[in-house]
C-alpha cells in the first residue's frame, strides 16, 4: 500500500504541475483570471505531494519491502540503516525522485514567500518551473517508476554498490542535487522576466539567494566527493577528470559566473542580457549533467542508468527547455538593455573579464567532457585527461586568479590603475620572491610553481578589502567575498603542494618489515581478519613513525562484500597539519609478502579546508 500511495502522489503532483503551467502561462495573456489565483496552492500542494512521495520511498527502503524493484535490487536487509536509507537516491529512479522532490519544494517556497516581484512576473516564474517540473514528473512516472512492484518479492536484495556504501556517499548526491535543483529556479527566474521584460535590479535581487544557495550546495558537494575519490576508491586523487565529476564542475563554473553577474545587477544595474543568458546557461550544464549521468553513455561508479531510451527522453527535455529559453532570449535580446555603462578599468570590468574566464573554461571542459563521446560515436576511442585540461585550462585560470587579486580594490564605475599600483607592485613582489625561492630550493613542474607563485599572492590580496575599515561595520557581503576568495588561494596551495611534492612508494613487506617514506618509518605489524555488517576483511595494522615522534598506528582495509559480491579498498589516512600519510594494503604473494602502497601527501588537506571555506564565503 505504501508504494502505492507514492505513486498516486506523483500523478497528483504532475496534475498540480500542468495547473500551475496553464495557469501561469495564460495569465500572461490576460485570459487566465479564474486559473492564476490557484498557481501559487498548486506549487505549494505539488511540493508537499512530491515530499509525501519520497517519503514512501524511504519508508520502503527502510522497512527492506522486498516487493518494490528498487528496493530488491538496491538493497538488502543485513544493510546499516543509514545506507538503507541513502540505497532509495543511490540508484537512477530513486535520484530522479529526489531531484522531482527539492525541484518542487524549491517552487513550493517561491510560491509561499516571495512577493518582491511584479505578480505577473512571478505567474511567469512559476509556469516556467511548472514546466519544468512537469518533465521530470513525466520522466518518472513513464519511464522511471520508483514505486514499480516486483510480480513476486524477491527472498533478499542485491544490495547496493559497495562503493556507495559511505557516509560520504550518503550525503554527496543529495547536496550536489541541491545545487542542480537551485540553478533550475534561477532558470525559471530568468524565463519569467524575459516573458514579461522586468529584467531589473529587484529581479537581481530576487533571484540572487537562489543561485547562493545552489552555488554553496555544488561547492559543498563538489568539495564531498572530491574528498569521497580521494579516500574510498585508493588511487591517492583528488580528481581525475572523470565526465561525471566534470558533469557537477560545469554548472558550478557557470553558477560562480551568474552569482557575480548577478550581484553587479543587483546592485549596480548592469550586465542584464549577461545575466538571464548565465541563468540559461547554468542550468543547460545541469541538464548536460543529468543526461551524462543518466543516459547509459558513460561507464562510471557516478552512473546510474544504462537504458539508452532514457537517455533520449532526457535529451529531449534539454532540447524543449534549453532550445525554448534561447528561442525566447532571441525574441526578447532587443528589448532587454546593458543597464547603466561602466568603464573597462572599474570592479564591473573586473568582474566581466573573470565570468569570460569562466565561461571559456567551461567551454573547455565541455568540450573535453563530450569529445571523447562524439569520437566514439565514429568506433574512434579518444582518451582526454590531464594532459588537455590541465594546460589548457590553465591558460584562462591564471589570468581569472591574478584579476582576482586586483578586482577587489577597484572601485565601482571608472577607476584608475594609479591609484592602486603600490599594493599590485607588493603582491607582485610577493610572487616574484616566491617564484625565485622555489626555483633555488626546488625542482617541480610548470603548473605546480605557478600554482604556488599564484596561491600566497591571493591569500594576500584576499583580505585587502578590509584595510583601513572598522571590521565589525563591514557588510557580510564583503565578507563572504573575502572568505571564498581565501578559500580559493588555500584550495589552489593544496593543489600545488600536492601536485608538486607528493611521494609515494610500493613494496612487499614481511610481517614486522619497516619501510620508509618522506622522513616517515612505517612498519607492518600484522594483518588481521576483522568483520562488518556485510562485509569481511583483511586489515593491516601499520605503525608510522615520523623522526622521533609518537608511534601512530593507520589501519587499511582489504574488504569482500556479500551483497553484492565486491572487494574494495579502504585506505587509511594519518592527519597532520602539513600533511597525510595514505596507505592502502593490496593482496598476498606467493612468498607471504603484502602489497603495500604508500603515500606522503604535503597539504593536500588544503584543497577540501579551501573549498569548505569557499563554500562558507
Amino acid at each position: 500500500m505504501i508504494p502505492e500511495l507514492g505513486l498516486a502522489a506523483l500523478w497528483l503532483a504532475a496534475a498540480l504541475a500542468a495547473l500551475q503551467l496553464i495557469g501561469g502561462a495564460l495569465a500572461q495573456r490576460g485570459a487566465g483570471s479564474q486559473l492564476s489565483p490557484l498557481v501559487r496552492p498548486a506549487a505549494i500542494v505539488q511540493g508537499l505531494l512530491a515530499l509525501f512521495a519520497f517519503g514512501m520511498l524511504l519508508w520502503s527502503f527502510a522497512v527492506t519491502d522486498l516487493s518494490v524493484k528498487l528496493v530488491a535490487t538496491n538493497s538488502h536487509s543485513m544493510k546499516p540503516l543509514i545506507f538503507k536509507l541513502s540505497g532509495a537516491w543511490g540508484n537512477h529512479e530513486g535520484s530522479m525522485l529526489l531531484w522531482v522532490t527539492v525541484m518542487s519544494l524549491s517552487g513550493a517556497l517561491i510560491g509561499y514567500a516571495e512577493r518582491r516581484l511584479p505578480e505577473r512576473t512571478m505567474q511567469a516564474t512559476l509556469a516556467a518551473q511548472g514546466f519544468v517540473a512537469l518533465g521530470f514528473y513525466a520522466f518518472l512516472l513513464l519511464s522511471s517508476n520508483p514505486f514499480e512492484r516486483l510480480p513476486v518479492p524477491a527472498l533478499e536484495g542485491s544490495g547496493l554498490n559497495p562503493l556507495l556504501q559511505d557516509i560520504g556517499l550518503a550525503f554527496h548526491p543529495p547536496t550536489l542535487y541541491f545545487g542542480y535543483v537551485g540553478l533550475s529556479v534561477a532558470f525559471s527566474f530568468a524565463v519569467g522576466a524575459m516573458i514579461t521584460r522586468q529584467v531589473t535590479p529587484e529581479f537581481a535581487r530576487v533571484m540572487r539567494p537562489w543561485v547562493l544557495a545552489a552555488w554553496v550546495f555544488l561547492t559543498t558537494g563538489i568539495t564531498a566527493g572530491s574528498y569521497w575519490a580521494y579516500y574510498e576508491l585508493g588511487w591517492g586523487g583528488w580528481w581525475f577528470w572523470d565526465p561525471v565529476e566534470n558533469a557537477s564542475l560545469m554548472p558550478w563554473l557557470a553558477a560562480t559566473a551568474l552569482l557575480h553577474s548577478a550581484s553587479v545587477l543587483a546592485a549596480r544595474d548592469a550586465l542584464r542580457a549577461w545575466t538571464i543568458m548565465l541563468g540559461v546557461v547554468a542550468f543547460s550544464m545541469s541538464m548536460v549533467g543529468t543526461f551524462l549521468v543518466r543516459s547509459g553513455i558513460l561507464t562510471s561508479v557516478h552512473a546510474f542508468a544504462v537504458d539508452p531510451e532514457r537517455g533520449t527522453f532526457i535529451l529531449a527535455l534539454l532540447a524543449m527547455y534549453i532550445g525554448g529559453a534561447l528561442l525566447l532570449f532571441a525574441l526578447r535580446a532587443g528589448s532587454v538593455s546593458e543597464g547603466k555603462r561602466f568603464a573597462l578599468m572599474s570592479r564591473e570590468g573586473a568582474l566581466v573579464f573573470n565570468n569570460v574566464m569562466l565561461s571559456a573554461i567551461l567551454g573547455i571542459v565541455l568540450f573535453g567532457t563530450l569529445y571523447p563521446l562524439l569520437t566514439e560515436a565514429m568506433d574512434v576511442r579518444v582518451s582526454v585527461g590531464p594532459p588537455y585540461f590541465n594546460p589548457v585550462g590553465a591558460v584562462f585560470t591564471i589570468p581569472m586568479l591574478v584579476v582576482m587579486m586586483v578586482g577587489p580594490l577597484l572601485r565601482w564605475r571608472s577607476d584608475n590603475i594609479e591609484r592602486i599600483k603600490l599594493p599590485i607592485a607588493k603582491l607582485v613582489a610577493i610572487a616574484v620572491s616566491i617564484a625565485v625561492l622555489i626555483g633555488v630550493l626546488a625542482s617541480i613542474g610548470v603548473l605546480p610553481m605557478l600554482g604556488l607563485v599564484i596561491a600566497i599572492p591571493l591569500a594576500i590580496a584576499s583580505f585587502l578589502p578590509l584595510r583601513g575599515r572598522r571590521l565589525l561595520r563591514v557588510p557580510i557581503a564583503t565578507w563572504g567575498m573575502v572568505i571564498a576568495h581565501f578559500g580559493v588561494a588555500v584550495a589552489l596551495f593544496g593543489m600545488a603542494s600536492e601536485s608538486a611534492f607528493t611521494k609515494e612508494r610500493l613494496a612487499a613487506v614481511y610481517p614486522g618489515q619497516t619501510e620508509q617514506i618522506a622522513g616517515w618509518n612505517v612498519t607492518l605489524e600484522r594483518i588481521d581478519p576483522v568483520a562488518g555488517p556485510n562485509w569481511t576483511a583483511l586489515e593491516a595494522r601499520l605503525i608510522a613513525q615520523r623522526g622521533e615522534g609518537d608511534l601512530e598506528i593507520v589501519s587499511p582495509q582489504a574488504r569482500n562484500f556479500w551483497a553484492p559480491p565486491q572487494q574494495t579498498t579502504e585506505s587509511a589516512l594519518l592527519t597532520k597539519w602539513d600533511g597525510q600519510l595514505y596507505a592502502v594494503i593490496g593482496n598476498q604473494n606467493e612468498d607471504g609478502r603484502w602489497q603495500l602502497r604508500r603515500w606522503w601527501k604535503p597539504f593536500v588537506t588544503f584543497i577540501w579546508y579551501g573549498g569548505l571555506l569557499v563554500a562558507l564565503g
